[in-house]
C-alpha cells in the first residue's frame, strides 16, 4: 500500500510545484510563486469577493479589470478558466 501511495504523490507533484505568475496574474494572486491549486483558490476568492459570477448562469465568470487580461475576454466559462490561467504561469 505504501508503494502505491508514493506513486500517487509523485504523479501529482506537478500540480504542487510552485509556479511564477505573470505580471497580470500577480495583480490578483500576488507575485510569489504558488502551486496551481493555490492560484485557483485565490482567483476564486477574488471572484467571490467581487461577485463576478453571472447571477443567471453561475458557470459564467464576468471578468473585472484585473481578470480581463488573464481571461482574454469579458466573460469566461468556469471550466475554461484553468486553461486561461495556465498561460500566465511559468
Amino acid at each position: 500500500m505504501a508503494r502505491a501511495a508514493g506513486k500517487a504523490a509523485k504523479r501529482n507533484s506537478a500540480f504542487m510545484k510552485p509556479m511564477q505568475p505573470s505580471e497580470q496574474l500577480a495583480k490578483v494572486v500576488g507575485a510569489e510563486p504558488l502551486p496551481r491549486s493555490e492560484v485557483t483558490k485565490k482567483i476564486w476568492a477574488h471572484i467571490k469577493k467581487h461577485k463576478l459570477q453571472n447571477p443567471q448562469n453561475k458557470r459564467e465568470i464576468l471578468a473585472d479589470d484585473k481578470l480581463q487580461p488573464i481571461f482574454g475576454s469579458k466573460k469566461l466559462d468556469m471550466f475554461q478558466m484553468t486553461k486561461a490561467v495556465n498561460k500566465h504561469l511559468k
